[in-house]
Formats: structure tokens, C-alpha cells, sequence
């Protein structure tokens, strides 16, 4: 399939190049992204794909030859690893240690993954290459002998070209040659023409429009959505309106419309300008009673389940074919809000035998006395969706409606009232929905579990919500990557939060601060004989390998706390290492009815730690030592995916909330709320409540990263004290 490749100039993705090149894929070159900007790349059907090793799975899925990507799933699985591994380390500060790891991998190997040439290779060489002076300066030293001739094996006279192409001296970065595109077979030369991502784009001339209904806050489905609108907007230069789809007073409320408008400012989609389709109730019933003049609406009194029941069955109701007069009499009733108008609705009168069922005579307005949150008890009939959404899109100048694809049914049915009310047409472009593996998304449901206190509100670190997944500790940096690495596709697909948070995990280790806990209960005392009979403090990093994470201040004293699980684990007369300290020898453990109490050592600091197989956290035994209470969630349905016949009432998870108190160093006095440090051995979380006194714990929310554990399962014989289902 034809693409083109859209990149910042300054950071050509050379991986992808090369990869394009051995694969024989043809890409078009387009260096004009913002700086910054992931690369992106673009299918003439209007699908796009976004960032790098999105990009290299999907050369490496249409490569003509069938080893690119592994022979078999667990081959593609190494070769992942090997897209993961290859940015991260060859371009940062472990580049001499990645190096090294690589030639003694390559010792007894010709490719990295199996007997072939793989886009693992291709990744992993391009990032060496990519580092210029870096990498050649290590492979005239011959200090890498395996890994050189791996890198000679690889290179070529294209992959040369290629590089030679977009590596300055001192590595990627430099402009590319003007005449690249003449040096890649079968690029094309449009280079003024626009991509055309959406059907009938114009660069500075598009509208889109992202408009959520306030009837909750915003969750990860809606941020894709919101999202891609960005994106769009971005991309041609065009306009972005937030509108508040606010037509159903029952449901919505001031607190939506904030948290919303809240959660888009947290996503960083800048928007033109905010409106509510309340503004437009005037002109939508000034349209509708045109429509009823017209003979084109009518106003129908059935019953709501009868009216069903011939929708699906073709039938037409009774009241089609009643006069403009009864019809306007009716209406009438209907803006009065009397108790004849309460049974009736305005229905447009399309094709009750269409077999498209949003054809037959969908209901254009309904009664509603529920006051509304922007105009109080103004009105007594409210448009539908379905009547609204195209009619303020055209209004307000909208372009292109992005649309998830579980409305597709409906698209025929947007134009055709577009039609009748003689409105332009807009241009629906279509996008897959976001599922998620053992979530609801539907807002009906996520309500369900507010009003019934199975979470404390929308805020909830369970709920899919953006407040929700953010307090749980997710960046807002990983959600957008996640989302746009997805692109714009059509295809429907069941996502894993592992993914998620993995990619979250590989933004916030970098730079967050690394902090010692120790479970409270069954906490175990080592007395270090030869230990310092006066404590002293040591200045150290926060993070070994990050100068921005601060300092923090380490007491080092003769008495410390160990794991219990730790201590259960040690024999007398073991060397182990303390973490920050060194190694000291057991000598003695006490015991009372098999349960370890005490344990005694001495210090052996002149011990070698590579020698060890114990690496123990430890904390001193000082009064300044927090508290803490370590919270862990799990998913709120136990079914990984719901069939559209199952009710999610039957799924629910029993547990979904486990505390764990424990005592942490004095440094976490510090914390601020939302801060995310690791606890050494145990995982990262997200300070959810500060230090406020020694009384009340500081309350840490454990992050997913992806792989690990869960502390309940990580520690074994620890003490649970809560295991209460919030």
C-alpha cells in the first residue's frame, strides 16, 4: 500500500528508513512535523499510524520476506523486545554498556533473532549508525569485535546511502540531503500537495469538532477522540470547537461540564472556541417546526415500545399521515409541556421500509420537564443526537466529523437529515472505538458504580475516566502516545492496560525519585554489632542516573529494619548486601514458635556485592521514620472482554481495593500530592495524601508498570490489614 512518511527534520527516524529500504516498501519522504513531533506514517485509504516501532511492526508485517518479523510468535515476541531495547539504551548514557552487551551477545550469532535477517537487526543497526562519530570511533578501536562484524554484515551500499543522507558528524539530527528524494526508487515528488488524511481536506480550511454530552467525565475512549480531533486540527491547520452535546437535562450538569473542559485542558487539546448545543435550541426548534410545515416531520404519539416494535418491523405509524395541522396542534402540546404533549415526540419522515432501521423514522425532538443545567426550565422538548449533531455541525461551520465507528449504521442517516434540512454536507470520517481488556466504558455504567459507592467518585483510580487513570499515576505523555500509535484506524480491537502501562513506566522510571519502605507488620530488627554506635547521615541522589530527582538524606544506624520476607529467606553465616551500605555476614537469627524476630551481623564492607545473591532494603531504626498506607487496585469487572448479551452486574470483581501499611523513610515527609517515586524492591506509586502529621499515614497508589506483581503477591507472608471492595 502506498504511504508517506511524515517526520520532524531535525530527528529523521532512521530506523524506518532502513527498514523501508531492506523491505522494499515504498515510502514517500515528508520532513515538515513540528520539532519533536513522532513520526507518522500515512496510507492513501486515510489510515494512519504513529511512532516508531508502530511503524517498523507494520514494515516488518508487509516485508516480502516472511522471516522479517520472526518465523513464529514467540520469534516476533524477541523481535519486539529488540524494537524496545534499541532507542532507549544506544542513544543514552548506558551506550558503552549496550555495546558491550551486544558483542558478547553476538559471540555464536549471525542475527540477533534466530537465523535471519530480522527488522530487530535493521533497528538496532540503525541506532548505532544513527549516533555517527559515537559508533565509528568504538569501531575503528576493534574494542567490539563481534558486534563490528555483525554491524559490517548488515551495512550496504543502500543502507549506506541512506545514512549517509541524515547522519551530521556528530549523528542524527542534520537536515537531510535536498536530493533525497531522488535517491529513493519510487518516492514521489508532490511535495506541495497537502496529505490527505481526511476526504476532501484543505490545509487552513478544516473544522472539526469534539463533542463530548456533560453526562460524566471524561474517560480514555473520549480522550482518543479528542485526541485525533487535535491531531487533525493540527495537522491542517484548521479550527477545533468543544461543543457540549447538553440535549438531555436528566442526565448533565454543571460538575460534567467543568470536569470535561477540566480533563481536555489535562489531555493539552487547545480548542478554538467552547459551545453547547444549547445555544442553538432557538434555531433547532425554529427547523424542526419548518420540517413539520414542510410534510417532512410529523408528530407521533405511540406508545415507545409499540413505536419500536414497528421500527423493526416496518411498520409505518398511524400518525404519518396526519395533517400539517395536527402535526403543528400537537407540537404545540409537545413546547407546553401539557400532559397530551408528554406523550408525543416529533419523528422525521424518512423510509420506514429502508433496511438501514436509523432510516425508519428516527425521533427528532422528545419532551423532557427536567430542568437544564444552562437555561433552568426554559424549555419542555429537547432535540435528540441524532437531530442536533448536524445540524450544529453545518451551523457552526464543521468540516469533518470524526466519529467512532459503532455509529457507522448511522452515518446515512446523518446525511439524509442533512438533506432535508437543506443543510451542506459534512464529511463523517470514521475511527475505531477504544475497548479495553476488564473495563466499562459505557457512562450509564460507570455511574452505576458511583451511586452505588463502589468507587469513591469519577476521580476513582479504578475508573477508566482521565481524572481516574491520571490519579492512579498515569502521565498524560504516555496516554497520547498510546493513543496515537493506534492512529486513526477503522478496525475494531480489544486494547490490554499492560501496554499502557508500560509505555507509562518507560516516561517515569527515568526520573522519579527512589524511596525504602518496609512492610509494618512482621517487620524483622538486624542488629549490626560492629555497626556505628553513633548514627550519622549520608547526603545521596534520589535516582542514580538523574541529578533533576534531588537529594535525600540517609541515616545510617546499628539497628535497621528488614523485610520479614527478606529475613525468612537468609541462613546463618550468609553474606548479604544492604543497599546504599554494603554487605554484612549473619550470625545469628532468633526465632519464636518458627517466626524470625531478631537477626544479628556484622558489618563487611570490604565484602564484594557481586557476590551476593541478597540485595535487602533496610531502614534505620530512628523515630523519624513515616508511615505509610500502600494502596493496590484491580479491575473492576472480572471478564476480559463483556459479550453484548452479558450484564456487567454479573462480572463484578468482589475485590478491588487491597491497603498495606508500612513505614517508609523520613525523606517521603517531603512528598508532594500527584509526586511519583519508586519504592526500591516494590514498585512505583503516586502519592495520593501527603505528610500532614506522624498520626496520619502519607497514602501511596501503586502504578502498574505492565509485567510486576502486585505487593500482595510480590512479598510473600506478608500481613495483609485491609481487604476491603470500595
Amino acid at each position: 500500500m502506498e504511504a508517506k512518511l511524515a517526520f520532524a527534520q531535525d530527528s529523521p527516524p532512521l530506523s524506518i528508513l532502513c527498514a523501508a529500504k531492506v523491505a522494499g516498501v515504498s515510502l514517500t519522504i515528508d520532513p515538515k512535523l513540528a520539532t519533536g513531533s513522532a513520526p507518522t506514517l500515512h496510507f492513501g485509504s486515510g489510515d494512519f499510524i504513529h511512532g516508531v516501532n508502530t511503524i517498523l511492526r507494520y514494515i516488518a508485517r508487509v516485508a516480502s520476506a516472511s522471516s522479517f518479523y520472526g518465523q513464529d510468535a514467540i520469534q516476533a515476541a524477541y523481535v519486539d523486545q529488540w524494537l524496545d531495547y534499541a532507542p532507549v539504551v544506544l542513544s543514552g548514557s548506558e551506550f558503552e554498556a549496550a555495546c558491550s552487551f551486544l558483542d558478547g551477545y553476538l559471540s555464536s550469532r549471525t542475527f540477533l533473532v534466530s537465523y535471519g535477517l530480522s527488522v530487530a537487526d535493521i533497528a538496532v543497526w540503525s541506532n548505532l549508525a544513527g549516533t555517527g562519530q559515537r559508533w565509528e570511533s568504538l569501531r575503528r578501536s576493534k574494542k567490539y569485535q563481534n558486534l563490528v562484524r555483525w554491524f559490517n554484515s548488515i551495512a550496504s551500499d543502500t543502507l549506506d546511502e541512506v545514512v549517509s543522507a541524515y547522519v551530521g558528524k556528530r549523528g542524527i539530527g542534520k537536515s537531510p540531503a535536498p536530493s533525497l528524494k531522488e535517491k529513493l526508487p519510487d518516492s514521489k515528488q508532490n511535495v506541495s500537495t497537502p496529505e490527505v488524511d481526511l476526504p476532501g481536506a484543505k490545509v487552513g480550511e478544516v473544522c472539526v469538532r469534539f463533542a463530548p454530552e456533560p453526562s460524566g467525565y471524561l474517560h480514555i475512549g473520549h480522550a482518543k477522540a479528542g485526541l485525533l480531533n487535535k491531531y487533525f486540527a493540527e495537522r491542517y491547520k484548521g479550527r477545533l470547537i468543544v461543543r457540549f452535546d447538553d440535549t438531555n437535562p436528566s442526565k448533565e450538569s454543571n460538575e460534567f461540564v467543568e470536569n470535561v473542559l477540566k480533563d481536555v485542558e489535562t489531555l493539552g487539546i487547545k480548542y478554538d472556541i467552547v459551545t453547547y448545543t444549547s445555544d442553538y435550541f432557538p434555531q433547532l426548534m425554529e427547523m424542526a417546526e419548518n420540517l413539520i410545515n414542510q410534510g417532512k416531520a410529523y408528530v407521533d404519539d405511540t406508545p415507545k415500545e409499540q413505536m419500536r416494535t414497528e421500527r423493526m418491523d416496518g411498520v409505518e405509524s398511524k400518525c404519518r399521515n396526519n395533517t400539517v395541522e395536527d402535526n403543528l396542534a400537537l407540537w404545540k402540546e409537545m413546547i407546553n409541556g401539557t400532559e397530551r404533549g408528554m406523550q408525543c415526540c416529533v419523528r422525521g419522515k424518512l423510509d420506514m421500509q429502508d433496511p438501514n432501521k436509523s432510516l425508519r423514522d428516527p425521533v427528532y425532538y422528545r419532551c423532557n420537564t427536567d430542568p437544564h443545567h444552562r437555561v433552568g426550565s426554559q424549555y419542555k422538548v429537547y432535540p435528540t443526537y441524532d437531530f442536533a449533531c448536524p445540524f450544529v455541525d453545518a451551523l457552526e461551520g464543521v468540516t469533518h466529523a470524526l466519529r467512532s465507528s459503532e455509529y457507522h449504521d448511522r452515518n446515512a442517516q446523518y446525511y439524509r437529515i442533512l438533506q432535508e434540512m437543506g443543510l451542506r454536507r459534512v464529511e463523517i470520517y470514521e475511527f475505531s472505538r477504544l475497548n479495553m481488556v476488564y473495563t466499562v466504558l459505557s457512562k450509564r455504567k460507570l455511574l452505576w458504580f458511583v451511586q452505588n459507592k463502589k468507587v469513591e467518585d469519577w476521580t476513582d483510580p479504578r475508573f477508566p475516566t482521565v481524572q481516574g487513570i491520571v490519579r492512579r499515576g498515569l502521565k498524560v505523555e504516555a496516554l497520547v502516545q498510546f493513543i496515537l500509535e493506534q492512529g486513526a484506524s477503522k478496525n475494531l480491537n480489544l486494547m490490554e492496560w499492560d501496554k499502557l502501562w508500560t509505555i507509562n513506566k518507560k516516561i517515569i522510571d527515568p526520573v522519579c525519585g527512589r524511596h525504602t519502605a518496609v512492610l509494618k507488620e512482621q517487620r524483622v530488627l538486624l542488629t549490626l554489632t560492629n555497626g556505628p554506635e553513633e548514627p550519622f547521615v549520608r547526603i545521596l541522589p534520589r535516582h542514580k542516573k538523574y541529578e533533576g530527582a534531588g537529594k535525600k538524606a540517609t541515616t545510617f544506624t546499628k539497628k535497621i529494619w528488614l523485610e520479614h520476607a527478606d529475613a525468612s529467606v537468609i541462613s546463618i553465616g550468609e553474606e548479604v548486601t544492604l543497599m546504599d551500605w554494603g554487605n554484612t555476614i549473619i550470625k545469628e537469627i532468633k526465632t519464636e514458635n518458627r517466626v524470625i524476630t531478631e537477626l544479628f551481623g556484622e558489618l563487611h564492607l570490604e565484602g564484594s556485592v557481586k557476590m551476593t545473591k541478597l540485595k535487602l532494603t533496610w531502614l534505620p531504626d530512628i523515630e523519624d521514620l513515616v508511615s505509610l498506607s500502600l494502596v493496590e487496585f484491580d479491575y473492576l469487572i472480572k471478564k476480559k472482554k463483556l459479550e453484548e448479551d452479558e450484564d456487567f452486574l454479573d462480572n463484578l470483581n468482589p475485590c478491588t481495593r487491597q491497603e498495606f501499611l508500612a513505614i517508609g523513610d523520613a525523606n517521603m515527609r517531603n512528598l508532594k500530592q500527584g509526586e511519583i517515586i519508586q519504592l526500591e524492591r516494590k514498585g512505583y506509586y503516586r502519592c495520593d495524601a501527603p505528610f500532614i502529621r506522624p498520626s496520619k499515614p502519607i497514602v501511596l497508589f501503586a502504578i502498574p508498570d505492565g509485567r510486576q506483581k502486585s505487593l500482595y503477591y510480590a512479598l510473600t507472608n506478608c500481613l495483609l490489614v485491609s481487604e476491603s471492595c470500595g
